[in-house]
């Protein structure tokens, strides 16, 4: 919301320099998505006066264009969080940095050293011909100025520090490098582990052995690997070296990039299926309370009321057991809770501008959702198969397309032709044109009247009919159409 307001206020006090070369170019940023969102209107009024705004929230579409256009030199300002400041090698001179704190935990505090580096960084760029470049950072006093440049200008950048003790993290190696066969005991993983990173800097190995005792226990306990030959499950703690290989459910797991903690919960929830009433939210609330869905959308105060009385409505439908109140997990069952229903709104045909009211969301952050919950759908539909559920691969499978689309299970006939959305499906649906023999059925008139004429000769088409030599349907008939559309719409 910074990124905007900064942009906006930006363009506010540029608009004299307004050029159709640029007002054109905003023009064309409100046709991005399907349906223009109030931020696409926002965005389109700075563009006027070649000033952007980039975030997370912009969809990836937007964030590519105002990229090209930054480069090609119609957009002279971007207003951005450090997203634009990852591995993006842009034209500018100047990177003028507003804050250097932020909020965490603890309140305001101050960022990373290395992170402003790479901010800073973006100015001055090589490739682009600039000789030198300027990094500005604004201080609101002479005593912040003066800590501003202690810290940031000579002060050490941190030490960077290996994330594989994280337990997702290594568990996932772990598992990974026994269902390639890569190492198949337990001294042939912890030489493995003793040579990277990670070992250097801690340099306790007992630490590292203990640690992957434990995880081989877990992953033995959950069946995602095997040891000893008579195939039966043996804990780690009670062995000294046996060979190792995976099950086939877990070289999928593996093969899937899942956290093992993540596809045991996916299974345990397909195994409570049998006692519960599945419908679409069963699927998506199981996904939704998973580490890979994170960052999860947040309950406030004011929202706990409501989720907890949807927990309540959808009961007999949930896989996922609630938590007691006071464990850690039950925060991310919670914040889950509602990452699903904004899921199943999405399912339900809610547009952006009403799922941003309504929850929070940006249309980027929308899309960046919906992609992580249409794989983990996948893998849960290969977990099921595997698992013996093959009966529920169907029903994920469906679901993953009315993800794909945002549609009620109405629309999925109408979706599946090129051209056409939710938004176009729905008006059609609205009109009677259901499914393809409707499309076939309809007359051409009152397609072109529904969805314009471009896509009903594509309509035609793709259902096998030759619009050239057809006969246009006399004045009387376009009025009749033209009168229900408006009566209707």
């Amino acid at each position: 919301s910074s990124a905007e307001k900064t942009a906006e206020e930006i363009a506010y006090a540029l608009k004299k320099q307004k050029h159709s070369e640029i007002k054109e170019l905003a023009e064309g940023y409100l046709t991005t998505l399907d349906k223009p969102t109030k931020q696409c209107e926002r965005l389109a009024s700075c563009l006027k006066y070649g000033i952007a705004f980039h975030h997370a929230g912009l969809h990836s579409k937007q964030r590519t264009l105002i990229e090209e256009e930054f480069k090609a030199g119609k957009i002279k300002i971007i207003a951005c969080t450090p997203t634009l400041a990852a591995g993006i090698n842009m034209p500018s001179f100047r990177a003028i940095i507003k804050d250097l704190k932020r909020f965490n935990a603890q309140g305001m505090d101050w960022i990373p050293i290395l992170e402003y580096q790479q901010m800073a960084g973006r100015c001055g760029r090589p490739d682009f011909n600039d000789s030198h470049g300027e990094a500005i950072a604004i201080a609101v006093s002479e005593k912040a100025k003066d800590e501003i440049s202690k810290r940031y200008i000579y002060g050490d950048p941190e030490n960077i520090y290996s994330k594989l003790a994280v337990e997702p993290v290594f568990r996932t190696y772990v598992l990974s490098l026994i269902a390639t066969n890569s190492f198949t005991n337990k001294q042939q993983l912890a030489s493995f582990f003793e040579k990277t990173f990670w070992a250097h800097q801690y340099r306790d190995m007992q630490r590292l052995r203990m640690h992957l005792e434990k995880i081989l226990g877990i992953l033995s306990e959950w069946k995602f690997i095997d040891s000893g030959e008579s195939g039966d499950f043996v804990s780690a703690y009670l062995v000294s070296n046996e060979n190792y290989s995976s099950t086939p459910i877990g070289k999928r797991v593996a093969e899937l990039y899942l956290d093992p903690l993540t596809a045991f919960g996916l299974l345990d929830g397909l195994k409570k299926s049998k006692e519960k009433t599945l419908t679409p939210f069963s699927f998506l609330h199981l996904i939704s309370c998973t580490l890979e869905m994170r960052p999860l959308l947040r309950v406030g105060v004011r929202d706990m009321e409501n989720v907890l009385q949807k927990l309540l409505q959808y009961n007999d439908e949930v896989l996922k057991s609630e938590p007691p109140e006071w464990e850690y997990e039950y925060e991310l069952f919670i914040d889950g809770t509602k990452t699903s229903l904004f899921l199943q709104d999405w399912i339900d045909e809610a547009d952006e501008d009403g799922l941003y009211e309504k929850y929070g969301i940006r249309p980027g952050e929308i899309h960046v959702k919906l992609e992580r919950a249409d794989w983990l759908l996948f893998a849960l539909g290969e977990l099921a198969k595997i698992a013996g559920f093959s009966g529920l691969q169907k029903e994920i499978n469906h679901l993953r397309v009315r993800l794909e689309y945002g549609v009620r299970e109405e629309l999925l006939p109408l979706v599946k032709f090129n051209g056409i959305g939710k938004t176009r499906a729905r008006i059609l649906y609205t009109h009677g044109i259901k499914d393809v023999d409707s499309v076939k059925k309809a007359p051409y008139t009152k397609l072109s009247i529904l969805v314009g004429k471009q896509v009903a000769n594509s309509l035609k088409e793709q259902v096998g009919m030759k619009i050239e030599d057809k006969k246009e349907e006399s004045a009387t008939t376009l009025k009749q159409w033209s009168a229900e559309y408006s009566v209707k719409n």
